[in-house]
This record gives structure tokens, sequence and C-alpha cells, in this order.
């Protein structure tokens, strides 16, 4: 008979220490409570049950020495403990009223969709007139938090998570490897959530100068933290039903560059700003990312200024109108390449071209080591050197060929890891959209096959808007809750890259 050899105590110990720490987060939609006069009581009661939850947990064990496998599982588990503690305050708030959140599932999907920036919601009406400020500023601030990563944040600040440091954010970090920045891999952890502060608070001064000069009339505090809060991790929420499209074209083309950058890995910003700047500019796989972002921008503004002239319900024509055509453009490219998720138009309406290029930008995602979901540039950088490898070696079997980024060579069992990655990413993707496909059929929601595709897509990619009534105005409520759950493993697993998750449902795992 076998025996467990995974210390899980230990592992489920911690993950209520990061739980009890979720409570100091609370104080930000708690403040907000009282400054606007709503739903205090809504995140008094949620932080008593946070707080209580994590203590409780805590008593499992006093041990904090983790090996390989309890890292892996306290990160899986920590992730999805912190989005269901997350959605104590939407049942709470929706707790008598026709809220859609106050369904469990709607909760929990709205929660991981959050923490795992995924930005996909099953919100009814978003708005301040049918929800507290303080629910909608915990809704952008899990992104936030998610975003650089709640394990992350956990190294950087309590000594407990920090002993095992290095093996925990490599499990968290997206992309194939974590880059050290310092001796101290707990200073590592305070550099890159250090640059990411930096990057918020900088968006939210902009935005704030914009709306002092007239050039953002719409744009409050209030909505210049809730942007910058779900910009820098490329979440996608807003509090504005019409997400960015509700503001001014000086405010959609100042977020431009800000989703562009929290794509790219926030450790060649630490470089930069030590005065590396060939590290910076000669990284290949930024340039591949720019590279990208260029060529399908410019595809996809010749579609949209060339194409047929919808009548849209926001961001207006595109055809002959070289401004809004470029905007447009940019705008989407940079929101659906590295997930964000943001619109600043129904892109659900343009023709089929135009849409194709944004599915195809939806599949090559950010930067390893940045806050961009998807498959990673790096992957696919690494896939085809490797595929061109093949060609070679085919008519060449003699020849020995290195798989290069830059100057570095890349380990072999690094470049099997990116291509069983990508091999298993696609297997989900397939298997994910025939059976969303299924479900939906079986309680009778029409659906056709590109939007199944766009929902396993926009769930496993943590991108969050998806095609047909899954566009950026749409949301996922109408599918069953079979669906919901479905998605919300997606969502799980997509952010830890799947293989911190699926290797918890191997028998191996578990074994000797």
């Amino acid at each position: 008979m076998s025996r467990v050899y995974v210390d899980w105590r230990t592992s489920v110990a911690l993950t209520g220490t990061v739980i009890k720490w979720l409570a100091v987060a609370m104080l930000i939609p708690l403040l907000t409570s009282l400054l606007y006069g709503e739903g205090t009581v809504v995140f008094l009661a949620s932080m008593a049950i946070t707080v209580t939850v994590g203590f409780t947990l805590e008593q499992l064990s006093d041990d904090v020495d983790l090996g390989p496998r309890e890292s892996l599982f306290l990160v899986a588990l920590a992730w999805l403990a912190v989005s269901i503690v997350g959605a104590v305050p939407y049942v709470i708030a929706g707790h008598g009223t026709a809220s859609t959140l106050a369904h469990p599932v709607n909760a929990l999907f709205e929660s991981m969709s959050g923490f795992t920036t995924t930005g996909a919601t099953v919100m009814g009406e978003i708005s301040t007139d049918q929800h507290s400020h303080a629910l909608l500023i915990w809704r952008q601030l899990t992104q936030w938090l998610g975003g650089m990563g709640i394990i992350v944040l956990m190294v950087a600040i309590l000594p407990q998570i920090a002993v095992n440091g290095a093996q925990l954010m490599d499990s968290e970090a997206p992309g194939p490897s974590l880059q050290k920045l310092t001796p101290r891999i707990a200073e590592t952890a305070r550099v890159l959530w250090g640059v990411y502060l930096g990057f918020t608070v900088l968006l939210v001064v902009l935005l704030m100068v914009l709306s002092v000069s007239g050039l953002a009339p719409d744009m409050d505090v209030f909505n210049a933290v809730s942007h910058a809060f779900t910009t820098l991790p490329t979440g996608g929420f807003s509090p504005q039903a019409d997400s960015i499209g509700a503001f001014s074209p000086a405010v959609q083309w100042l977020i431009i560059p800000f989703m562009i950058i929290a794509g790219t890995n926030f450790a060649l910003f630490w470089f930069l700003l030590n005065g590396d700047v060939d590290r910076f500019l000669g990284d290949t796989e930024l340039r591949t990312y720019v590279g990208a972002i260029l060529g399908t921008t410019g595809i996809l503004a010749v579609v949209l200024y060339l194409g047929a002239a919808p009548t849209l319900r926001l961001g207006g024509t595109t055809h002959g109108v070289t401004e809004n055509a470029l905007r447009q453009a940019a705008f989407q490219i940079g929101s659906l390449l590295n997930s964000t998720g943001y619109a600043t138009s129904d892109f659900a309406q343009w023709d089929t071209h135009a849409q194709i290029v944004l599915l195809f930008a939806m599949f090559l995602g950010g930067c390893a080591g940045s806050t961009g979901g998807g498959v990673k540039i790096v992957r696919w950088v690494v896939a085809m050197k490797a595929i061109k490898r093949e060609l070679v070696t085919a008519s060449h079997p003699e020849e020995v060929q290195p798989i290069r980024l830059g100057s570095r060579v890349i380990d072999e069992g690094a470049v099997r890891g990116v291509l069983g990655f990508t091999i298993l990413y696609l297997a989900l993707f397939g298997v994910g959209t025939v059976l969303i496909s299924l479900d939906g059929a079986r309680v009778g929601l029409s659906m056709t096959s590109l939007e199944a595709l766009s929902a396993t897509l926009a769930t496993l990619g943590n991108i969050g808007p998806g095609l047909g009534f899954l566009g950026p105005f749409g949301s996922y409520l109408d599918f069953p809750w079979t669906s919901k759950l479905f998605m919300i493993f997606l969502m799980w697993i997509g952010r830890l890259e799947i293989i911190p998750v699926m290797v918890l449902f191997t028998g191996a795992f578990w074994r000797r």
C-alpha cells in the first residue's frame, strides 16, 4: 500500500499565513467604504472571516521548511484559497439582493478572474449605481495583487515564506525561468514589486495630470487608481461599463504604453535603472515582443482603415479615419496580445479579417517575468528555433546546433519543457473548447464554435474578453454553472502555467 510522502500540513499552514495577510489588503476597500459611506459592514465581516480562516489553517503546523513538492502544493493551493476567500465580499454584498454575485459560483468566478488577472466577468451591470465603490475597488485590487504574484509578495514581506522563496517564485512566476536579480531572493521579490508599484503610481499621476489639464474630463481619483490597479497587472477590470472606451482618446493613448510595459519582463527595467542599457535593448524576447506588437498593430490598422464601417456601440468608425484606425488597432493589440483585456471598441462587431488578427495576437502572450498571460513570447521563440533545428538536422544529422537566446545557450531540459508546455497548452485549449461547447448545448445556450473557442482561450490564457457575445462589453453570466466551474479551473491553471496544478493530479506527486 502506497504512502503519501508530501508534507501537506506545512503547505496548508503556510497557505493560512497567506490568507491571513489578505485581510491587510482589505483595508483599502474598507477605507474606501468609509470615504463613500457604503459597504463598510461587508469588509469588516470579510476581514474577520479571512483572519479566522487563515489563523485556523496556520495551526496545522509550525514548520516552514518545504521541499520541491510541498512548494508546488503551496503555490497551487494558495492561489485557489486566496480566490475562494476573495469571493467572500462578493457573496456578502450580494446577499439578499438581485446581484449576480450573490451566487457562490459567480462570486468565485469573479474572484478567480480578478486574482489571475483574467478580466472575464459575470457581473450584470458594472457601475457605482449597482455596486459600492468599496466592492469595485476590491475587484480592481484583486487584479493588482495577483499581477506580480501573491507568492512573490509574500516572499518579499514574510521571512517564513522567504525561506523557500526561490522554489516558490519559480513555481509561480510566469515564463520558463526565474531571473535572480540580487543575492537574496527576498530582495529580488522586493525589487520586482518596487518596479511594479513605481509604474502603478506613475500611471495614477499621469492620469490625474490629464484630468487637471482638461484632456480627460471624466477621469477622477477613483477611476485613476482603479485603472492603474488593473493596467499594470494586465487585468482589464474597469469600474466603467464601457471600459477605457468611456474616456477620451488622450487617456486611451496613455494607457497603450503602460499595457506594453506590463507585458515586458520586469527584470529588464531593473537592469535599465542600474544603467545596463545594452542588456535591456539587446534582449531577444523583448525585441520579438515589440516586433510582434508593431507588426500585428500595423496589419490590424490597415484592415480597420480599409474595411467596412459597421455601426459600433463604441469607438466610432475606423474606415478611412487614420488616427482612429491606428488608435483602435494599437489599443486592442496592446490589450489582447499580453492579456490585459481592456477595450475601446466593441471588436466583436468587427469583420472576420480583423477578428482573425486579434485571435492570432491572443495566442502570443507577453514576456516571461511580466504580468502578461498566454503562452509567452519566449516559448514561441524557443519552439520555432527547435523546429528549425529539427529541419536542419534531418539533412545534416552530424551537425550539433544548440538553441540560443541572444548569446545564451538554452539547456536541452528547458527546451523540452517549453515544447511540453506548448503541446499541453494547445491540448487543453482543444479539449476545453469541446467541453464548453457540449455543456453549452446541454442547456440550450446558443453559441458558435468561434465563441466556444474564444471562451477557452480567454480563460486559459487569462485574457478575459472573447468573441461574439463574449466580446469586451459582454459577460460569461449566461454559461451554466458547470461551465463556469470549468473555466475557473482553466483560469487557475492558466495563471500558474499548468504544470504546478496539473502535477497535483498525478499519483507520482504524492508517492515516494
